[in-house]
């Protein structure tokens, strides 16, 4: 299954009714350019979950760092960072389930 299939599945399994009119799934774009990615852990399973923040910066196009703060997965990338991103939220999602 691909990352973005991942996400999709994840994202259906936490809908309950009330969770999505809520929390959910948020990626936009930012200016310098690349990538936000914001997904809301509240009343979830990963709610509690610790998780160590990832930094990397390989140069200036090339770069991602993921944090949770708040209950909310944050992540931010270079413009073509964003399936690291989201294979990072993927990975320390899979290993809590």
């Amino acid at each position: 299954m691909d990352t973005l299939q991942w996400i999709q599945k994840w994202y259906y399994q936490n809908c309950n009714g009330d969770w999505e009119h809520t929390y959910g799934v948020k990626i936009d774009t930012v200016d310098n350019p690349g990538w936000s990615v914001e997904i809301n852990l509240v009343d979830t399973c990963l709610e509690n979950e610790h998780f160590e923040s990832i930094e990397i910066e390989r140069d200036e196009e090339d770069w991602y760092y993921c944090i949770v703060r708040d209950g909310v997965f944050s992540g931010a990338g270079g413009a073509m960072n964003l399936e690291e991103i989201l294979n990072c939220f993927r990975k320390w999602a899979s290993n809590k389930e």
